[in-house]
């Protein structure tokens, strides 16, 4: 294919590098011109692992060269891939200069061109840039419309500085964000035959999943930097205490906990918090990250409430009290918080779960139950249809077999989802329907 590449730095320079070692015909863009005339040389204007060998050979043998003309290269490629930079601003939010400029230049560029082209955004951008910003300066500039005269597409890059062209050839994954199939398409051949899944997904989608991986990455060494500082406060090798929670492929590395739900609970996750953080505080050490877990878990239950208050209805069916599924252990559980709040502000609540029988409740579940909700015993039902009788507003707390069954007759009440019930990606369509996270 012929490709041109708009913005030569770390992603560019590489992105058009391997682009043309793939054997398409790629013609690199840059406001820079000592940046164009290092490409024209067959020089990297990078450092990078394998770049540099890489560009001297592409450009020896025709398959990469460098221009400022816009035009000319728009005219000579069937497919733009913007890789300009987008900073921070001052407050934080994302500097989208570079992105509105190029999208006009090519924009201006395409009044002249018969044939189908697609703009293919790489840079970095919160969701909502591309469709709401770029796309509609695209049009004005053009004349023409997105998705029937040219394509769109969002395609996020996940190469790391050092790595990059290793990364470029062997990608934990490849996303396409496509205003339309077409669009899609054409992405996907410039992968074609490279390792790992490829997703195709609304423009939206593509452009938050890079956003979800950074911030986890930055997470992840947060996180692990704290476990070290307590553990060198208390004497002990964090080293040795990471290798065994990364030997866990079954929990600590996984998808384990990575699916948007409710709050978490139980009679671990959060005494186990509580503890940590008072140990480090007691050592002196400060651990941000661990001591805003709680609280975070905390503003999600606090979402939950607010999604009832906000239909305005006072009968409540809440589904699912226990904090984990298949049991029936209350202790710290997120939904009995719920009812608790619920109850503390006046709604005529009423609660089924299948394992939850107050006479069974023994010990320390029992105790936690009889200091939180006294009067369980008034607001348990053993009939599911009992409660979604009584309820203007179902609660989904649990996915079991006769819940769904009650949901799915449901009717016109308001369905609030703490869960993902099956089928709540086709229910977010329907009225009185809403997800909690989805």
């Amino acid at each position: 294919m012929k490709i041109s590449v708009f913005g030569l730095g770390y992603v560019g320079c590489v992105s058009a590098a391997c682009l043309a070692a793939r054997g398409h015909q790629v013609v690199g863009v840059d406001v820079n011109p000592v940046k164009i005339d290092l490409i024209n040389r067959g020089q990297a204007p990078v450092v990078e692992e394998r770049i540099g060998e890489l560009t001297a050979e592409v450009v020896r043998s025709g398959a990469l060269r460098a221009t400022t003309d816009v035009d000319e290269a728009v005219t000579a490629s069937a497919v733009s891939l913007i890789c300009v930079g987008t900073p921070s601003a001052p407050n934080g939010s994302l500097a989208t200069t570079y992105l509105e400029r190029v999208a006009e230049q090519i924009g201006t560029a395409l009044t002249h061109k018969r044939e189908r082209h697609t703009v293919v955004f790489r840079s970095t951008m919160l969701p909502g840039t591309c469709l709401n910003l770029l796309v509609p300066i695209l049009e004005k500039a053009s004349g023409k419309t997105a998705g029937v005269d040219f394509g769109v597409a969002v395609n996020p890059e996940f190469l790391r500085e050092g790595t990059s062209v290793r990364d470029f050839f062997e990608p934990p994954k490849t996303v396409i964000g496509e205003l339309d199939p077409v669009s899609g398409e054409t992405v996907a051949a410039l992968y074609a035959g490279l390792p790992g899944e490829v997703f195709r997904v609304p423009i939206p989608v593509a452009e938050m999943t890079k956003y979800a991986d950074n911030s986890f990455h930055a997470l992840k060494i947060g996180f692990a930097n704290e476990i070290g500082a307590i553990s060198h406060a208390l004497g002990l090798d964090s080293h040795s205490v990471m290798d065994i929670f990364l030997a866990d492929r079954k929990l600590n590395v996984s998808p384990a906990y990575l699916r948007p739900g409710f709050a978490f609970g139980g009679s671990c996750l959060p005494k186990d918090l509580r503890g940590l953080v008072y140990a480090a505080r007691r050592a002196d050490v400060s651990v941000p990250i661990l001591e805003h877990i709680l609280p975070s878990n905390d503003e999600h239950l606090r979402r939950a409430f607010d999604l009832v208050a906000a239909t305005g209805k006072r009968k409540i069916g809440l589904f699912g009290l226990s904090f984990k599924p298949g049991t029936d252990d209350l202790r710290e559980s997120p939904l009995v918080e719920l009812a608790e709040r619920l109850l503390g502000k006046g709604y005529d609540l009423r609660i089924y779960d299948a394992n939850v029988t107050l006479s069974r409740l023994m010990g320390a579940n029992r105790e936690y139950i009889e200091s939180r909700l006294p009067h369980l015993g008034d607001l348990l039902s053993s009939s599911v249809d009992e409660v979604l009788a009584h309820a203007e507003v179902c609660v989904a707390g649990s996915k079991d077999p006769d819940v769904l069954a009650a949901l799915n007759q449901a009717g016109d009440r308001v369905i609030i989802d703490l869960v993902r019930i099956p089928g709540a990606g086709a229910r977010r369509a329907e009225p009185g329907y809403v997800g909690l996270g989805w």
